[in-house]
């Protein structure tokens, strides 16, 4: 939990029920591209804007007790527009003895009030660079890191529903950030800078240079995709980015020792430290067409992978060591797809498909007979052991939509575990026992596709209770299969974007 945050309910009451404390526009000169600025929120003490037309830069002081949870407390410079837009700017603090999350930022926000609907990118004074979101008002803001600290300059892009930010590399050149939402404003809203001081007593001041505010035509040809892997915090719901690349990859696993995450992308299955920032490759011999249902064992020495560069072009399952090698083969009828290893590591669970009907199977880790654990009606799915061993969790179709149900390790006694109005695919249970994880579709999206909204959802398996830990575009490749860090605080998972090529390079 970031120390930028505490509750605000005091001033939350304010801003929602004083609306005369939100000051109005204050005339102090030209704007040059905006047309006016404002004190959001509740501040103790009024901000400014200065822009030097020669230098074309603008010089914002602000105060404010925060921008975060259901209200903002800042001060706002802005425009009013419509349609998709983009900004971007050089953000530079004055001075460097403020509060470390005091936070300069790019925003759209669809009203001037404290509570409203809003996304920014925000940079914070200890270099800390995120996009920020609250999707209805008064609703607690929530966010993406960036995994490059006080970048230079940064981007916020609205196009359609969807918001994108951007981040200036070690070259000075905007990319995609991996950050995005889908946020829908309606009709007019406000685009600008701001700045809190994030400390109520203090005014704080950041001087943004090189200002682009322009309207955005339709991209040209095809988007181009790109794919993040970020991690979430459940306490928080924060996320953050740790790989972002113009490629395809899919499906992360924590490393046992919570040191690396392995995931797969073109075929191969590659390697990222925790904190790192350049993929390794693993070499799976001539195994060259791995798809994404792979898993670390237990003890972390080895790797199960599905793979279909056989003659038959069908997905077999291999073992191979962790660090690389040659690879195993573990069953011999396909397809089959990996998905659990069994708490003692002797038992691999799998999908596969038998006379167009697909099940869930049990094998040997060494080879051998296979067993049949489900023959119900619909796509039986998914399956991964409980911690204590005690259960084999899957997704089935088998009451009209895809849910999430569990069954002894024998077959035995299979049950549903929720209902619910959407299709759930992929139970992935912490491995403390205490949280199941699932990747929650739209009711009326058949199979797991790509390219589609969902949710990271999240439940308690003490109680039952369910709440969305994070909505994305993903689906197919997100979290196919086992993501939880060891110590059971954190999951991984893959976000894609569709991003439109512009008219005209990016500055």
């Amino acid at each position: 939990m970031h120390l930028r945050r505490f509750p605000l309910l005091c001033s939350l009451w304010l801003a929602v029920a004083s609306p005369a404390l939100l000051h109005a526009s204050i005339a102090d000169g030209p704007l040059g591209i905006f047309e006016g600025q404002s004190d959001v929120g509740t501040v103790l003490h009024p901000g400014s804007a200065h822009y030097d037309a020669g230098q074309q830069n603008y010089t914002i002081s602000g105060s404010g007790e925060n921008m975060w949870f259901g209200v903002d407390d800042f001060h706002f410079v802005w425009k009013k527009m419509s349609g998709d837009v983009a900004l971007s700017a050089d953000i530079a603090f004055v001075g460097n003895k403020g509060n470390d999350h005091r936070k300069a930022v790019l925003m759209i926000r669809q009203s001037l009030d404290g509570v409203s609907q809003a996304v920014d990118i925000a940079r914070h004074g200890d270099g800390l660079t995120s996009l920020q979101f609250r999707t209805s008002r008064s609703d607690d803001m929530h966010e993406v890191e960036s995994n490059l600290s006080a970048p230079t300059r940064v981007r916020i892009e609205k196009r359609g529903d969807y918001v994108y930010a951007y981040v200036a590399d070690v070259n000075g050149r905007l990319r995609p950030a991996g950050a995005s939402i889908k946020l829908k404003f309606g009709g007019d809203f406000y685009v600008g800078l701001g700045v809190c001081s994030h400390d109520k007593d203090v005014t704080e001041t950041a001087v943004f240079s090189k200002v682009r505010l322009t309207p955005l035509p339709p991209g040209k040809g095809e988007p181009v995709l790109y794919s993040t892997l970020e991690t979430v915090t459940v306490a928080s719901t924060d996320r953050r980015v740790a790989y972002v690349a113009p490629k395809h990859f899919e499906a992360p696993n924590w490393s046992r020792d919570g040191a690396f995450l392995i995931f797969n992308q073109e075929g191969t299955i590659r390697r990222l430290a925790v904190g790192g920032d350049d993929p390794a490759l693993v070499q799976t011999g001539d195994r060259t067409q791995c798809n994404n249902d792979h898993g670390i064992s237990p003890d972390g020495s080895r790797l199960a992978l599905s793979d279909q560069s056989a003659g038959d072009r069908i997905s077999h399952i291999y073992v191979v060591p962790i660090a690389g090698g040659t690879p195993q083969q573990v069953t011999p009828k396909a397809p089959s797809y990996f998905h659990g290893w069994s708490p003692d590591g002797s038992t691999l669970v799998f999908t596969r498909e038998r006379n167009g009907k697909f099940d869930i199977y049990a094998i040997p880790v060494t080879g051998g007979q296979e067993r049949r654990l489900t023959e119900a009606t619909g796509l039986n799915d998914g399956p991964e052991y409980s911690p204590d061993g005690a259960y084999i969790y899957f997704n089935s179709g088998r009451s009209g939509t895809m849910q999430i149900w569990r069954m002894r390790t024998d077959g035995s006694a299979q049950e549903q575990v929720l209902a619910d109005e959407s299709n759930d695919w992929f139970s992935h249970i912490s491995p403390d026992g205490r949280w199941l994880v699932f990747l929650a579709y739209d009711k009326g999206v058949q199979g797991h596709p790509a390219n589609q909204d969902v949710e990271l959802r999240l439940m308690s398996l003490s109680d039952k209770k369910v709440h969305v830990l994070a909505k994305l575009f993903g689906g197919q490749g997100t979290m196919n299969v086992a993501s939880w860090s060891p110590d059971s605080k954190k999951l991984a998972f893959v976000s894609y974007e569709l991003i439109a090529q512009p008219e005209v390079p990016i500055e």
